[in-house]
């Protein structure tokens, strides 16, 4: 029996960046996730995070399975398939798409000893999320010149195509060929890469993913040839939780006081009898609530009827718990030591009353799992990571379990909520509102209202700032932004926090510059440096900038970061909410950064 090749990758990447459905380079094969019908889930760790399971409806959550150990030789590894399938030789040039055998092992070498390289191109489905390999051995005998002879037109030779490049055609793909030795038939890549090239070749979506043999339905929409490494050719679709003990907003404290009050019982179980009323009245005046609140808390006295606070409400109400109570003496895995921010000379006080409180959180566990992809575009239909099998009624995702520390930053409820009521600013933001609707992109990222814009530019201005000085690199931190007053209470603050997959999580390196010495510096600093765009007057004067035109204000010389530090795709960004501009008179911090222009005007 022949062995397959086995590689080795490291759990993280078997959920981002290259989870089901990715492409993914190891050891110079090209390779691709099947999706969660093909894990062997007797040995895949499953993760416990009931918040995460909630949000995804109930689902299990599994860790690929590891190599380490004693019984790694028993342990079923992960079943990835070749794609593309079709690969030249980088010594004869040879295309192929068969495998040998050397040694009682499949090789990726061609017979004449060469490597075999992967096509640099496939055919992606514009609007289903299919992926399929470019039928190279059709493509270059579907010239529609009037000059090809006979046999051109009816050869069909597959194992004779080369991959040639010519000299005499000077760069780029006008001089790279597929040619067929057979009937020598050639054609430029230049002929592939047109937007409706292969549909005038008569080449349709077979509706399938590479780890399928065969069609999973029917699509009709169009093939695009892509390069196998571009960024669209895979869009996961990401959703993470803190691990933390879920926080109560002041309306569900309230009915706990209530659920809790000596005479509940009786009123649940008397139902609307005799003593109701009078039972009602007196726990409303006991605890100073309402009474028709007393009844709202029998409605749902059952534990599983109380509603589920959505992943981020809870965190913030979490978070809201820590910031009073100091050094915080928890051996769980959320601790936060919280403190209101104190006045320091040779500081501002406008900073003080923008920011509030600041949480060091010195442990945080953190549970991302994928929920399904898009290839081509963000209106693609999404291709769930599990699609479910006859039988099992619970579905699987792949997740992964992070440690880590961070820096939360609490801004003022009220001086937020004046500043976002100005016409200017609420028009500002409106403008992204419009094309997140345009795009068919308001599920799926947040909604762009003016604090969270602000406080989304705010967390990529200090990121860019904390990787001098925290010992990590920027692609390393993260963005989690609460910003929000559509649901329960306002939120409106930042965590900038660093994780990684091994239980003693990170080194403190973030988390120590949250102590009082040092964060105001860093803060200021980072306002300090995007006062200025390397791109201005053209930037701060933008309102049309970033994938889709969702970004205002704000371009790659201030504002974005590496894309797996944003949880927002590096979109939803503008500078003129924070400092003021043409179209907005007076930024959140506009008076902090005016100050600091006095204090350094006055400084000798």
């Amino acid at each position: 029996m022949t062995k397959k090749v086995k590689y080795s990758l490291r759990q993280s990447e078997t959920v981002s960046p290259f989870g089901p459905g990715a492409i993914t380079d190891v050891s110079g094969a090209s390779l691709m996730a099947p999706d969660m019908t093909r894990w062997n889930t007797k040995h895949a760790e499953e993760i416990f995070c009931d918040r995460l399971s909630s949000k995804l409806g109930g689902g299990r959550l599994l860790a690929s399975p590891t190599f380490s150990g004693p019984l790694e030789a028993d342990v079923r590894s992960l079943e990835y398939s070749r794609f593309p399938e079709w690969r030249f030789c980088e010594r004869c040039e040879r295309m192929t798409r068969k495998t040998v055998v050397k040694k009682g092992k499949f090789a990726n070498e061609c017979p004449c000893g060469g490597a075999l390289i992967p096509m640099r191109y496939v055919a992606a489905c514009q609007g289903g999320s299919h992926l399929q390999d470019v039928p190279w051995h059709l493509w270059v005998h579907r010239r529609r010149d009037e000059d090809l002879s006979e046999e051109q037109r009816l050869c069909r030779a597959d194992d004779q195509l080369k991959f040639v490049r010519r000299s005499d055609r000077g760069e780029g793909l006008g001089s790279m060929f597929v040619r067929c030795m057979a009937c020598r038939q050639e054609r430029s890549l230049a002929q592939l890469v047109g937007k409706k090239a292969l549909a005038a070749d008569g080449f349709r979506c077979l509706g399938r993913q590479p780890w399928r043999g065969s069609a999973i339905s029917e699509c009709e929409h169009p093939l695009v040839a892509k390069q196998r490494g571009a960024t669209s050719n895979y869009l996961p679709e990401i959703v993470a939780a803190i691990d933390i003990p879920e926080g109560q907003a002041s309306a569900e404290r309230d009915l706990e006081r209530i659920r809790t009050h000596d005479a509940f019982g009786l009123l649940v179980q008397d139902n609307g009898g005799p003593l109701a009323e009078m039972l009602r009245t007196k726990i409303a005046q006991d605890l100073d609530v309402p009474e028709h609140m007393v009844d709202e808390a029998a409605r749902t006295s059952d534990e599983d009827e109380r509603p589920v606070l959505g992943l981020k409400d809870g965190e913030w109400l979490a978070f809201e718990e820590k910031l009073e109570n100091g050094r915080d003496e928890e051996t769980s895995g959320f601790i936060v030591d919280g403190r209101r921010i104190p006045t320091t000379p040779n500081v501002p006080t406008s900073v003080f009353e923008v920011f509030t409180h600041v949480g060091q959180v010195r442990r945080l566990r953190l549970v991302r799992s994928l929920q399904g992809f898009r290839r081509h575009g963000q209106d693609a239909r999404m291709i769930a990571a599990d699609p479910g099998e006859p039988g099992r009624t619970r579905r699987i995702y792949p997740a992964l379990e992070l440690f880590g520390e961070g820096i939360f930053l609490r801004l003022d409820e009220d001086r937020v909520r004046q500043w976002e009521s100005r016409p200017d600013v609420q028009h500002r933001a409106q403008t992204l509102m419009q094309r997140l609707g345009a795009e068919g992109l308001t599920d799926r990222l947040d909604h762009p209202e003016p604090r969270f814009i602000a406080l989304h530019t705010l967390a990529h201005l200090l990121i860019r700032r904390l990787a001098y000085a925290s010992g990590y690199a920027s692609a390393a931190l993260q963005e989690r932004i609460y910003a929000s007053t559509q649901r329960g209470e306002p939120m409106a603050g930042i965590l900038i926090y660093t994780a990684a997959g091994d239980a003693q999580g990170t080194l403190g390196g973030l988390v120590r510059l949250g102590a009082e010495d040092k964060l105001l510096p860093l803060l200021l600093a980072a306002i300090s440096d995007a006062e200025v765009c390397s791109n201005d007057p053209v930037c701060i004067e933008s309102d049309h900038q970033g994938a889709s035109n969702l970004n205002l204000s704000a371009c790659h010389g201030c504002s974005l970061i590496s894309e797996t530090s944003c949880e927002n795709r590096n979109v939803l960004l503008d500078r003129q909410l924070l400092f003021g501009g043409m179209d907005v008179e007076r930024g959140l911090l506009q008076q902090i950064l005016d100050d600091l222009r006095v204090m350094a005007s006055s400084t000798p």
